[in-house]
C-alpha cells in the first residue's frame, strides 16, 4: 500500500542513482518517473504534472559548478512554479545550497543520503506543493465564483425619458463609494439598478452580496448580517461569517430596508457608522469595507414622521436616493420589454417564431400595470405556455381587471391564477390531463393534486 500521495519526476544522468531512488521510493510514492536528460524536462512537464521533481546539479563529465541544476531549476519554475524541487549533488557546499534555495528549490540532499531522512524530506517536500495547489485552487474557486456571482448581472432595458434619467445617475454615482437608497414600486428592477450601480463601480471585481431584509427575523438578523462564533448559541456549531465581512471590499445590498424594525436598526447603524461589526460569541471587532445600497418600496421620510425608522440611519443611508419610475410612466418600454421577454420564453419553452398582434401590443400599451415588469414578466411567460397558434392575441394575455385603467385593481389569489391556468390548458387539449400537464409543464399527478385542492 502506498503511503504517500504524490507523483515523481527524478531527473540524473547517472543510471545507477536513478534505479536506487526507483527502488526506494516505488512503495512510498503514487507514481515514479524517470529521466536521465535533462533536456526531455520542459516535454515530460508538458506531458504531466508533478508534485516533486529530484533534480541532479551536475550533468557534464568534470564538472560540478551546479549551474546546469541552477538553470534546470529555473526553467522548471517558470512554467510550473507550484511544483516542488529537491536539488540533489554529491558534490555539496553552502553557497551551492543557498543559491538553489534562493532559485525556488524546496531543499537540498547529498549524495549519498540517509533513506530516512531523504523520504522525510520528499514527504515534507510534496506535502509543500500540496497545499500550494490547494491555495492556488481555492483562490481560482473565490475568482470564480465572485466571476459567477457577478454574472447574474442582467440587462435593463428601455430607452424611455424617465428611465435614462435614472441610468444617468446611476453612471454619475458608481463611481463613487456614496451611500445609495433606492425607491420605487414593487417589481421596477430596484435590485437590477443595484447590480449596476455596482458593476459601474470600482469595486465590480469583487461580490455584490445581497440581502433580502424582509425576509429575515429578528433573531437571525445579527447572525445574518455580522456572524457569529461556534458555541456562540444553539446550533452554533461553527464559525461563520455575516454578510458584512462576506461583502467587504465589495457591495452590500440590503432590499427592503424599511422592513427592519426600530430597535434593530441602532445596531445596523452602529456597524454603518463604525466601518467594524463583531460576531456573535466574539470581542473581537472586525473592520469592513463596503459600498452600501438599499431599497425599499415604502416612504421611508414618512416612516421617520411616524417614529418607525430612525431619522440618523436615513441620513446614512441615504446620500444620495435614486427613485425609480413605475412601468405606467415608461410607456415607450413596455413594447420593447414585451419583446424582451417574448424571446426568453419562446427559445425556454421551445415555440420559435411566436409573434405579438398590433391588437395586443395595444392591449398592453393601455394596462397601467400595477405589478410593474414583474407582472409584465409573468404575462408573457403565462400567454407563451398557453399559447396554441404563431400569434398571440388580446385574448391570449391574462390581465387584472384591465378594463379600469387604474392601477389600484385588486390581485388575483395565486390560487385564483393557478385554477384559471388549469381550466384554461384543459380547455385548449379537450380535457385530456397529460396534455394539459405537459402544456403546464407539470406531471399529471401534479395536475390531479392541485385540482383537488382547488377544489374540482
Amino acid at each position: 500500500m502506498q503511503s504517500q500521495k504524490g507523483n515523481i519526476l527524478i531527473v540524473d544522468d547517472n543510471k545507477s542513482i536513478l534505479s536506487a531512488l526507483e527502488i526506494l521510493l516505488t512503495t512510498e510514492f503514487k507514481e515514479i518517473t524517470l529521466l536521465s536528460n535533462p533536456n526531455q524536462i520542459p516535454t515530460e512537464l508538458r506531458k504531466k504534472e508533478y508534485n516533486l521533481i529530484i533534480l541532479d546539479m551536475n550533468f557534464q563529465a568534470g564538472v560540478n559548478t551546479g549551474n546546469e541544476g541552477i538553470y534546470w531549476l529555473g526553467r522548471i519554475k517558470e512554467t510550473n512554479p507550484e511544483v516542488s524541487v529537491v536539488m540533489i549533488t554529491a558534490y555539496g557546499d553552502i553557497d551551492t545550497a543557498v543559491k538553489a534555495l534562493k532559485a525556488g528549490a524546496s531543499d537540498f540532499v547529498l549524495k549519498p543520503w540517509d533513506n530516512a531522512k531523504l523520504l522525510a524530506t520528499l514527504k515534507l517536500a510534496i506535502q509543500l506543493n500540496l497545499s500550494k495547489t490547494e491555495v492556488k485552487q481555492l483562490k481560482e474557486r473565490e475568482t470564480g465564483l465572485k466571476k459567477e456571482i457577478n454574472r447574474e448581472q442582467k440587462f435593463i432595458i428601455g430607452s424611455s425619458k424617465a428611465l435614462m434619467n435614472v441610468l444617468n445617475l446611476v453612471r454619475k454615482v458608481a463611481k463613487t463609494d456614496a451611500n445609495v437608497l433606492i425607491t420605487g414600486e414593487n417589481g421596477t428592477g430596484k435590485e437590477l439598478i443595484a447590480q449596476e450601480i455596482h458593476r459601474q463601480s470600482g469595486r465590480s471585481a469583487e461580490i455584490l452580496v445581497s440581502v433580502d431584509m424582509g425576509s429575515l427575523s429578528e433573531t437571525l438578523f445579527e447572525s445574518e448580517l455580522f456572524g457569529h462564533m461556534k458555541g456562540s448559541f444553539t446550533d452554533a456549531y461553527e464559525n461563520r461569517q455575516g454578510k458584512f465581512e462576506i461583502a467587504n471590499k465589495g457591495t452590500l445590498f440590503l432590499d427592503e430596508i424599511g422592513n427592519l424594525s426600530f430597535h434593530l436598526q441602532s445596531k445596523l447603524l452602529a456597524a454603518i457608522e463604525n466601518r467594524t461589526i463583531t460576531r456573535i460569541g466574539s470581542n473581537q471587532p472586525i473592520p469592513t469595507d463596503i459600498r452600501l445600497i438599499c431599497a425599499t418600496n415604502k416612504n421611508i421620510q414618512s416612516m421617520v414622521g411616524s417614529g418607525l425608522f430612525r431619522e440618523d440611519l436615513l441620513y446614512r443611508i441615504n446620500t444620495i436616493h435614486i427613485e425609480l419610475p413605475p412601468l405606467r410612466e415608461r410607456e415607450n418600454d413596455i413594447i420593447v420589454l414585451a419583446e424582451f421577454f417574448l424571446k426568453k420564453y419562446t427559445y425556454k419553452y421551445n415555440k420559435p417564431n411566436l409573434k405579438i398582434n398590433h391588437q395586443a401590443n395595444e392591449k398592453l400599451l393601455n394596462y397601467s400595470w400595477p405589478g410593474n415588469i414583474r407582472e409584465l414578466q409573468h404575462t408573457i411567460e403565462k400567454a407563451v405556455i398557453l399559447s396554441d397558434s404563431s400569434v398571440l392575441k388580446p385574448e391570449d394575455f391574462y390581465l387584472r381587471n384591465v378594463g379600469s385603467g387604474s392601477g389600484n385593481n385588486t390581485s388575483s389569489t395565486l390560487q385564483e391564477v393557478e385554477k384559471q391556468l388549469i381550466q384554461q390548458a384543459l380547455e385548449k387539449n379537450n380535457g385530456n390531463f397529460t396534455a394539459a400537464a405537459e402544456q403546464l409543464g407539470i406531471t399529471r399527478q401534479t395536475l390531479y393534486n392541485r385540482m383537488k385542492k382547488s377544489g374540482r
